[in-house]
């Protein structure tokens, strides 16, 4: 609720789009309630009111931004035969690798936090082994239908694929290389036809 008692529209989205901001501004370190309020245009309280605390805000957001990529990647079985096999997984590359890294540090720099999203992860929330599987029923998808080699071992494929955008969110930095470049790359490696 606002100050005069009125329901602030999705207000969860409202505080995590602003504690990204903060994050991309002004680091990790920045982070705090009080930052995420003053940078949603809250009340100081109002994330108390809705989260046990900022370990649970936080283990919130990361789990938030994870079920939206997983959710694209879900979508991947069904174009099957559209596009290119490549353009379809760099599109999904690009969506993964726009999760701010900022975010997904805090996955490992606040403990609690980690416990959390590890907890939510170990229960079936979406992470990195939704992403995988959706990539390689994809792959298994495009293999029935000829567009990869049949001998393609598709979940070595899905594997290579997201642990090499895991390591990606957490290693990249600001004026770094660029991440999408590099998963491009991947990408046009491994969907190459053979021979």
């Amino acid at each position: 609720m606002s100050p005069r008692g009125v329901a602030i529209p999705d207000l969860r989205e409202r505080l995590f789009d602003a504690a990204e901001r903060v994050l991309a501004r002004d680091g990790a370190a920045a982070l705090t309630s009080r930052a995420i309020t003053a940078e949603a245009a809250c009340a100081k309280g109002v994330l108390h009111t809705h989260f046990a605390g900022l370990d649970e805000f936080v283990a919130e957001l990361v789990l938030d931004r994870f079920t939206r990529s997983a959710a694209l990647a879900a979508t991947l079985p069904a174009r099957a035969g559209g596009d290119s096999v490549a353009g379809n997984l760099v599109e999904l590359s690009a969506a993964v690798l726009s999760l701010d890294p900022g975010v997904v540090g805090l996955a490992v720099t606040r403990p609690a936090a980690a416990v959390r999203v590890r907890a939510a992860w170990a229960e079936g929330a979406p992470g990195f082994d939704a992403i995988q599987a959706s990539i390689e029923a994809y792959l298994d998808a495009e293999r029935g239908l000829g567009r990869i080699g049949p001998d393609t071992d598709t979940g070595s494929v899905a594997l290579a694929l997201v642990g090499t955008l895991h390591h990606l969110l957490m290693t990249s930095r600001p004026g770094g290389s660029a991440p999408h470049e590099q998963a491009e790359r991947l990408i046009r490696t491994l969907t190459r036809p053979s021979g």
